[in-house]
């Protein structure tokens, strides 16, 4: 039974520009909705938000918040969830520890984020704030499997109005550079539990000299799930960054890092704190114990170092001539001298490596200036495919937007399938021994031979989202009847027991001569050859290249990812509507706070809401929210086609512009519409004045840019405040009210 007083749909409460852009649309759409009985509510997922509800006894009655984020887990496995769901800071350590002090300023009695806890409350603290951390949201809000592809009216207006693209040549020097042995990809060990094995498995390390640590006890496993382990040789890691080091000095390009430490927010941290280490060995070599004294911890980057080594000028003058020494650095701000090594959660593998070959495999450089580039991608699971990327466009040229073909994503997430390094079963080891998993009845599922450092994780994937996965795969084949490939790589361990349940369903449904199943490398290849063609393609794939394709092609087809289509099918029946990634959001809301202009374009929440309107109309028989949803897709082509989406500039249109022309738009749509007469009669005095007041509101939106913002916050705004800044057109607020 649905419960009355939830709202018909929830719009999630989030971070940085996407949260800045509701504040504007929000009030838009709910006086829309209001017109075919449809109730909008909130949940505040966003990283403050999490902070507060993690922290009850240390707040006043005033400052508490329930755990939104637990309440939308519970929704979202029910046939009720209706959710567009917004992109979401997935908090480095950095972030999150600027976040605590922000609202500590602000009043809120937080204990600080202890990095080396001691006492109980330290630890106690540490444990909620790790429960935030990283990609906290995202497991716990998809239950279920991912269908992202282009909107058909966005991928025609990338068509026609193409996006600029770098040109490549056949002698660049840009290359990706990976681990050959001893990562994750070559130690991994997978199998399929048994009935007998299901139940709670334990992670045990065996030391040297017998005794055991337990790293986890009570895994809970199900019988059909895929069960991995694996691990990285802490030593192969160092070797294979002093060697690529070396070699980007001897290339004459820049040295980059390319991995995800918010998604995988246990392991990747670590591996970027070896980069780190690595790069400024002869510091660490020299100065170790008072930098230890210090506190820096190279896991937090080059940025976090420099501010706690500032009084010792000795140690920073030894940076500065390390730096000065090494091969120069891809660059995240080269104005401001942010290099790829400064932030863990600066650069991430599914925004840098795309953003990096749409410019024809440049980055920039510390002159400000764009140069050939050496990928450093670690570990080899996924590398193959941006190297065959770059050896593909090297080999034929950059892609062309205007022709080329489509890539839509079916991708394996439902129930934290595939959380790879973010999550309670990853370890940097304490200690030489083995690691053994051991399920339920006693069997060792996988052991490995480790030694102290290294970093060893298991994952998972359930029989039934992989079951529907495969389905879901099929539905979309089906429906597009274009070609479609399971990024599934034999060799692999992983790979090869997902391969044993896809083979059987195809079979069982017929349609095996419909698939191919293609290791990384060789789908990547075979993909590109077929939009280059001006065909479309379908990639099935687990749920890291889910996150990896979905930025690749999408800015390679469309110039950003953050204007997809994004529906996650929820195995209860609900359904979750996602907007797109968040990409540059922090440079947005730099650029609102000093100069009032935010360029955040909100295309992909009109998607995600014309989506989210249509299936209420399916699930509750609201034929008046069916009238909204389409004349949503009709607002949406109108801004794309009359070119109202944001610009970059301050003293150009931007995001609230664009929320008028959608008001506008979506009102005309509706005025104009014969399915049903009310909201037809409800909405032409509505379309009328916004119609009738373009020059005014345009004025009052314009007349805003130029001078700096006050949000009262970053990670936490004052809601006032932000209101006041996104809503500065009175004649705009009167007409939508």
């Amino acid at each position: 039974m649905r419960d009355n007083n939830t709202p018909d749909i929830i719009y999630t409460k989030v971070d940085e520009a996407p949260e800045l852009a509701s504040a504007s649309l929000l009030p838009i759409i709910r006086t829309f909705a209001q017109a075919a009985g449809v109730s909008i509510g909130t949940k505040d997922i966003s990283l403050a938000g999490r902070i507060i509800a993690a922290f009850p006894d240390h707040l006043t009655d005033a400052q508490r918040q329930p755990d939104d984020l637990a309440e939308l887990g519970q929704l979202v496995k029910t046939p009720e969830a209706n959710v567009i769901k917004l992109p979401n800071i997935s908090a480095s350590v950095p972030q999150l520890v600027a976040a605590v002090k922000e609202l500590q300023s602000q009043g809120y009695a937080l204990p600080d984020y202890p990095e080396a806890p001691q006492t109980d409350a330290e630890k106690d603290a540490r444990a909620r704030y790790d429960a935030i951390k990283g990609s906290a949201v995202n497991p716990v809000l998809r239950e279920g499997n991912s269908d992202r592809r282009a909107a058909v009216a966005v991928k025609k207006f990338a068509q026609a109005n193409p996006h600029s693209m770098g040109t490549w040549s056949a002698d660049s020097k840009t290359r990706v550079a990976t681990m050959q042995a001893n990562d994750f990809y070559s130690n991994e060990r997978s199998t399929t539990l048994t009935e007998a094995q299901a139940g709670p498995a334990r992670i045990v390390l065996t030391q040297q000299d017998g005794t055991e640590i337990v790293l986890k006890d009570g895994v809970e496993y199900h019988p059909g799930t895929v069960v991995d382990a694996t691990f990285m040789s802490a030593k192969a890691l160092d070797a294979f960054l002093a060697e690529q080091i070396e070699a980007t000095a001897r290339e004459g390009t820049l040295f980059s890092l390319h991995m995800k430490a918010t998604m995988m927010k246990v392991s990747d941290p670590i591996i970027f704190g070896h980069a780190v280490r690595e790069f400024l060995k002869p510091v660490f070599e020299t100065y170790g114990d008072k930098l230890t004294a210090l506190g820096v911890n190279p896991n937090s980057g080059i940025g976090d170092m420099m501010q706690r080594v500032k009084d010792s000028p000795e140690i920073v003058a030894a940076i500065e001539k390390v730096m000065a020494d090494r091969p120069p650095m891809y660059m995240v701000d080269s104005d401001r001298g942010i290099t790829n090594l400064h932030v863990p959660s600066d650069v991430i593998i599914d925004a840098s490596m795309p953003a990096l070959i749409r410019a024809g495999g440049k980055g920039w450089g510390p002159d400000n200036k764009q140069h050939d580039t050496n990928c450093v991608i670690p570990d080899s699971s996924y590398a193959p495919v941006y190297d065959e990327t770059i050896e593909y466009f090297k080999q034929t040229g950059a892609l062309d937007p205007s022709t080329s073909g489509a890539v839509q994503n079916i991708g394996l997430m439902a129930q934290k399938a595939e959380e790879y390094g973010s999550h309670p079963t990853t370890f940097e080891i304490p200690a030489d021994g083995t690691v053994r998993l051991i399920a339920a009845n006693g069997d060792v599922l996988h052991e490995h031979n480790v030694e102290a450092g290294d970093i060893w994780r298991a994952a998972s994937a359930r029989k039934a989202p992989i079951e529907d996965w495969v389905k879901l795969a099929i539905e979309r084949q089906k429906a597009e009847g274009c070609e479609a490939i399971f990024w599934l790589d034999e060799n692999r361990a992983h790979d090869a027991q997902l391969i044993a349940y896809v083979k059987p369903i195809l079979e069982a449904h017929g349609v095996a001569d419909k698939f191919q199943i293609l290791a990384p490398r060789a789908a990547t290849r075979k993909t590109l050859e077929t939009i280059r063609e001006g065909k479309d393609s379908i990639a099935i794939t687990g749920n890291v290249l889910r996150d990896y394709l979905t930025d690749l092609f999408p800015i390679l087809e469309l110039g950003t990812s953050a204007k997809m289509l994004s529906i996650v099918k929820l195995m209860q029946g609900g359904g979750l509507f996602e907007t797109g990634a968040g990409g540059s959001a922090p440079k947005h809301v730099q650029q609102l706070v000093e100069e009032n202009h935010l360029r955040w374009d909100s295309l992909g929440e009109f998607c995600a809401l014309g989506e989210s309107l249509k299936f209420l109309a399916d699930v509750r028989s609201n034929e008046k929210a069916r009238v909204l949803g389409k004349a949503v897709e009709e607002a949406t082509q109108g801004v794309l086609d009359h070119g109202r989406s944001p610009s970059r500039k301050v003293g150009q249109p931007d995001n609230r512009d664009s929320h008028y022309w959608f008001a506008r738009y979506w009102a005309e749509a509706l005025a104009a519409q014969t399915e049903d007469a009310d909201i037809a009669a409800h909405f032409a005095p509505i379309a009328s004045a916004l119609a009738e007041n373009e020059s005014a509101i345009l004025a009052e939106l314009l007349a805003v840019q130029g001078a700096p913002a006050d949000l009262g916050g970053y990670y936490h705004t004052d809601a006032d405040k932000t209101a006041a800044v996104m809503r500065p057109s009175a004649t705009l607020n009167g007409i939508i009210g």
